[in-house]
């Protein structure tokens, strides 16, 4: 009796040979700082946003009005 190998079978052995050829997959920190850029574009964005107001629905949903 002959088993095919399944779809993830393949992409998984295949994921292995290339980790052995590029290594582990690179694992950062999540403790640094978060930089955010105040630049043209956010300013823009914030702006836009200005004109709307969330609510938020008791089921949890939520949707824009304008202000």
């Amino acid at each position: 009796m002959t088993s095919k190998e399944t779809p993830v079978q393949k992409f998984m052995r295949r994921t292995g040979k290339l980790r052995a050829i590029f290594g582990p997959a690179q694992q950062g920190s999540v403790q640094g700082r978060v930089m955010v850029r105040q630049d043209a574009a956010q300013r823009q964005r914030e702006e836009q946003l200005r004109q709307w107001t969330t609510v938020r629905n008791a089921d949890g949903t939520s949707y824009l009005v304008s202000r």
